[in-house]
């Protein structure tokens, strides 16, 4: 198996990650928290949202956040050949410039992995906020968060209409804590 990206040795950052955008409404809300804060975070695009907001990916960019391919139609690597999945990921390639990949739900085969490493550094988390979860209350999201970060956590949050009931009450308030722990938001570079 390629290296897998769990967490950052960085003694003063930790790394906010927002998957399956840009969303519109959402992904402008996002970055207006993260601007408040003067926090920097990495979004794993998908490369339909892309290709129907790139207006929207491009204030990403803008804003000094970093980008990595989420694949074009966030699919479940189980069950597809290899060359379907390198399809889908390369497809959004083509849109999305970056050499950061994090697979949709972690469901990738070995094999799907390996050929993805050729092109990508793999980043995965040590912290799920599970904020698309909509039985987790938005406080026991913020929790599954705070009670676990520290120098060097790569956190997950979504960029969706389904997870912004919770990531929006969780991403201020885990701002908040971040900057009370003397540490900073950073954008991931491998």
């Amino acid at each position: 198996m390629p290296d897998l990206v769990w967490e950052i040795d960085d003694k003063q950052g930790v790394f906010l990650t927002f998957d399956d955008g840009p969303t519109p409404g959402i992904t402008e809300w996002i970055l207006d928290t993260l601007a408040r804060y003067d926090a920097k975070a990495t979004f794993f695009v998908l490369g339909k949202n892309v290709e129907m907001y790139p207006s929207l990916y491009r204030k990403i960019i803008d804003a000094g956040h970093k980008v990595g391919n989420h694949t074009y139609s966030h699919q479940k690597g189980w069950g597809m050949s290899l060359e379907r999945y390198l399809e889908d990921v390369n497809f959004a390639g083509d849109m999305i410039h970056s050499e950061l990949f994090r697979p949709p739900y972690a469901r990738v085969t070995p094999s799907q992995m390996r050929a993805v490493a050729r092109n990508y550094k793999i980043v995965m988390w040590d912290i799920v906020s599970r904020d698309y979860n909509r039985a987790l209350s938005p406080e026991q999201c913020l929790q599954n968060v705070i009670r676990h970060i520290e120098p060097g956590s790569i956190v997950v949050f979504h960029d969706s209409d389904k997870a912004f009931r919770n990531m929006s009450y969780a991403l201020p308030r885990t701002l908040e804590h971040i900057k009370k722990l003397g540490l900073r938001c950073k954008i991931i570079e491998l």
